[in-house]
C-alpha cells in the first residue's frame, strides 16, 4: 500500500468536497472530509471492482448509506476511473447533472442504491448481502467459484440510529451474512449537536452482543483501515463485521472540524485557506495531481485484469454449467411477459368462492416454479399471507438456496432489504405483511418507486373484513394512501381470477414496484365475466365486468371485495354497466381509447364503492357521481357485520342507482 499517495488522494478529495459544496452553496462536508482515508484505502486499495465495468457480477458492492455525505462517493468514483468527469463533480447538485445531493441508483455509475433517508443503505446492503449467499449457494460449484465478493456500507451515526438498521442489523447477524461490512463514521457528531446528546450506548459491545464481528479503530489511520477490511473480508466465523472509524467530522477545515457545524456547508465559507493547509496549490479549483491521477490510472487497469482473470473462471463455469449460466442470464437481463407467466396459472372454475390471500398462494406457487430466482418472505405471518413457497426451502445459514425468507417482526427492514435484494437485480424479491402495517414499510416502498425497483408487496387482511380486530387492523385509508406514490402499481383483485392477473402484473414489470391488497375473506369468483376477461381486464387496470344489455344510463365502478356489492347491486338494471378497477394506476397508463371504451364520457351518473376512504375516486365518478366508501376508522365486528354497519353493501348501491 502506498500511503504517502493515498494520504495525498484523501487531501485531494477533501479538495473537490470542498470546491463542489462551496460552488453550488448546499451539501454536506462533514462526512466527505471526516472519512476521506477510509475513502482512501476502499477505492484505492481494498475494493474488488473495474471502474469500466460497474455491473461486474462478482464487484464489491459498496453503498453510501450516509448519502448526504455524496460528495464522498462522487469523489472517490472520479478519482478510481468510473465515468464520472471532474465536469460531472464540478456540476454537483445542478440540474440532470449526475451528481445529485444524495446518491440516485441509475443516475451515476458506481452508485449501487439511491440513499439519503438514513438508515435505509444499512438495509440495502443487507438485502445486497444476502442475495450474495443466495447467489452463490445457487451458482458456485466445487470446480468454479464465481461468487464470492462482500458488501460495504460506510454509515453513520444517524444510519445507526434509526429502526430501520436495528432490524435490518439482527437479520444479517441471525442469518449470518459474513459477507456484509458495515464501516460506521463514529465522529461523535450528529447534525443538531455532539453525539452524546442523543446516545450513550457501547456500540461495540451492542454488536458484539448482537452477533457481528466488531472493531474499533482510528479512522484516519491509513494502515489501521486496511488491515481491518482484510480481517474482515478473510473472517470465516459466520459473523458480518462493523468497523467502528473513530474519525473528525470535518477534517481539514480547523474552523468546524470536530464540531456540529462541520456536519452541513458552514466550514464552505474556509474553504481556501483550508485546502492551502491540505497541500491543495493556491487558487487552483478541483484540482487532482498528476501523481495521483498515475496511481488511480494504473489501479484501473490491474483491476481491469483482474475482472479479466475471472472472465475465464466464468467462461470455464459457464461451459461446464449451461443450464445454470442460462438461468443466471435471465435473472440478470431477462424479462418476464405476464401473458406467460398466466400460462402456468390454471383458471379457477366459474362459480366458487376464495379468498384472495389463499388464490394468491396458490398462484404464487404456480408462477416460482416457472420461475426460479423468485423469493419471497414474510414478516412473520407466513400462516396468515400465505405467500410461503412449498417444497422450496426456508433460507438460513444452513440452507443458503431456500427461497422463503423469514423476517420476523421487522416489516420496515423486510422492506429495504426486498430493495437490496432488487438493485442486486439476480433475484425476484417480494415480501408479505398485513396491509395495514404497510406504513411501517413506507420510506421502503417509496424509494422502491423512486428508484424503480421491481419489488412486489403481498400485503393481505385489506379492508373492514378483517372485522373482530377492529379499526387498528382496517386500513380504511391504507390503500389510498399507498396509491398516491408516484410509480408505485397497486392493485386491488376482486375474485381469484384478477388476483392471477394481478401477480402476473407484478412480477412482470421490470419498472417499479407493485403492491398486491388481498383479502382475508372469501370473495365469489366473478363467472359472469370469462377468466380470459377477467385476467386481461386487470393486466390493463379496469375493465367492463357486466355489459349493459340496453342503452347505457349508469356505471358502478368497483375494486376489491366490493365487486361483488357492485354486481349484486346492478342486477336487474339493463342500462347499467358494471366495470372492475383493480388498479388505478396500470388503467391510467392506457391509451385514451381504451379508457374511453371503459367509462364513456357521456355516461355522468357514476357510482363507485370501496370500503375504504372515498376521495381519490372522484377522479373516476366527476361531480355528478357518489362515492359509496368509509371516511372513518373501522369497528371492531364479525367482517360481514362491519359492512352492513359502515354501508358497503348490495344495497347501497342499488339505492345510488335508484
Amino acid at each position: 500500500m502506498n500511503k504517502t499517495l493515498l494520504a495525498q488522494a484523501a487531501n485531494e478529495a477533501r479538495g473537490l468536497a470542498m470546491d463542489a459544496v462551496h460552488k453550488c452553496s448546499s451539501g454536506h462536508l462533514g462526512l466527505p472530509l471526516g472519512a476521506a482515508e477510509v475513502g482512501a484505502v476502499l477505492f484505492g486499495e481494498t475494493l474488488q471492482c473495474d471502474p469500466a465495468d460497474p455491473k461486474w457480477l462478482n464487484r464489491d458492492r459498496f453503498i453510501l448509506s450516509a448519502g448526504h455525505g455524496s460528495m464522498f462517493i462522487y469523489s472517490w468514483l472520479h478519482l478510481s476511473g468510473y465515468e464520472v468527469s471532474i465536469d460531472d463533480v464540478s456540476k454537483f447538485r445542478v440540474l440532470h447533472s449526475i451528481t445529485p445531493g444524495h446518491p440516485e441508483f441509475h443516475e451515476t455509475p458506481g452508485v449501487e442504491s439511491t440513499t439519503g433517508p438514513l438508515g435505509q443503505g444499512i438495509g440495502n446492503a443487507v438485502g445486497y448481502a444476502l442475495s450474495g449467499k443466495m447467489a452463490a449457494a445457487k451458482y458456485n460449484t466445487a470446480e468454479h467459484k464465481i461468487i464470492d465478493n462482500h458488501v460495504i456500507a460506510l454509515a453513520g451515526d444517524g444510519c445507526l440510529q434509526e429502526g430501520v438498521a436495528r432490524e435490518a442489523v439482527a437479520f444479517a447477524a441471525h442469518n449470518h451474512l459474513d459477507n456484509l461490512i458495515v464501516i460506521y463514521d463514529s465522529n461523535d457528531v450528529t447534525l443538531d449537536a455532539m453525539a452524546k446528546v442523543t446516545q450513550s450506548e457501547d456500540t461495540q459491545a451492542l454488536y458484539t452482543a448482537l452477533g457481528w464481528n466488531a472493531v474499533t479503530i482510528d479512522g484516519h489511520d491509513l494502515d489501521a483501515i486496511k488491515a481491518a477490511i482484510d480481517t474482515a473480508k478473510k473472517s470465516d466465523n459466520g459473523k458480518p463485521t462493523i468497523i467502528i472509524a473513530k474519525t473528525i467530522i470535518g477534517k481539514g477545515i480547523p474552523e468546524v472540524a470536530g464540531t456540529a457545524k462541520g456536519h452541513g456547508e458552514g466550514g464552505a465559507k474556509f474553504v481556501d485557506s483550508a485546502k492551502k493547509g491540505l497541500g491543495i496549490p493556491e487558487g487552483t479549483h478541483f484540482y487532482v495531481s498528476d501523481e495521483v491521477k498515475a496511481y488511480f490510472a494504473d489501479l484501473k487497469n490491474k483491476r481491469a485484469a483482474a475482472h479479466g482473470e475471472w472472465n475465464k473462471v466464468f467462461l470455464a463455469w459457464s461451459a461446464a454449467n449451461p443450464a445454470l449460466a442460462k438461468e443466471l442470464d435471465a435473472a440478470r437481463h431477462g424479462s418476464l411477459k405476464a401473458e406467460d407467466l398466466l400460462k402456468v396459472v390454471p383458471e379457477y372454475p366459474a362459480e366458487g368462492k376464495a379468498a384472495t390471500r389463499n388464490s394468491g398462494g396458490e398462484i404464487l406457487n404456480h408462477i416460482a416454479k416457472a420461475v426460479p430466482h423468485l423469493v419471497t418472505g414474510s414478516a412473520d405471518l407466513f400462516g396468515s399471507t400465505k405467500n410461503y413457497l412449498t417444497g422450496m426451502g426456508d433460507f438460513s445459514a444452513a440452507n443458503p438456496t431456500g427461497r422463503n425468507i423469514w423476517f420476523g417482526i421487522r416489516e420496515h427492514a423486510m422492506g429495504a432489504i426486498c430493495n437490496g435484494l432488487a438493485y442486486d437485480g439476480l433475484f425476484l424479491a417480494s415480501g408479505a405483511t398485513f396491509l395495514v402495517f404497510a406504513d411501517y414499510c413506507r420510506p421502503s416502498i417509496r424509494l422502491a418507486a423512486l428508484a424503480k425497483l421491481p419489488v412486489t408487496y403481498i400485503f393481505t387482511h385489506d379492508s373492514v373484513g378483517v372485522g373482530e380486530d377492529g379499526p387498528t387492523h382496517q386500513p380504511v385509508e391504507t390503500v389510498s394512501g399507498l396509491r398516491v406514490i408516484p410509480n408505485l402499481d397497486v392493485i386491488r383483485p376482486g375474485d381469484a381470477e384478477e388476483t392471477a392477473a394481478a401477480f402476473a402484473a407484478a412480477f412482470s414489470r421490470a419498472d417499479g414496484p407493485t403492491l398486491l391488497a388481498l383479502s382475508r375473506q372469501d370473495l365469489p369468483h366473478q363467472g359472469i365475466a370469462s377468466a380470459a376477461t377477467r385476467r386481461e381486464g386487470t393486466l390493463k387496470g379496469g375493465y367492463v365486468l357486466v355489459k349493459e344489455t340496453a342503452p347505457l344510463e349508469a356505471i358502478v365502478i368497483a375494486t376489491g371485495s366490493e365487486v361483488q356489492w357492485a354486481v349484486a347491486g346492478a342486477k336487474g338494471k339493463p342500462g347499467v354497466r358494471v366495470v372492475s378497477l383493480p388498479c388505478f394506476e396500470r388503467f391510467d397508463r392506457q391509451d385514451a381509447a381504451y379508457r374511453e371504451s371503459v367509462l364513456p364520457a357521456a355516461c355522468t351518473k357514476r357510482i363507485a364503492i370501496e370500503a375504504g376512504v372515498s376521495g381519490l375516486w372522484w377522479k373516476y365518478v366527476g361531480t355528478q357521481g357518489q362515492v359509496i366508501g368509509i371516511d372513518r376508522f373501522g369497528i371492531s365486528a364479525p367482517g360481514a357485520t362491519v359492512f352492513k354497519e359502515l354501508g358497503i353493501t348490495a344495497e347501497a348501491v342499488a339505492a345510488a342507482l335508484a
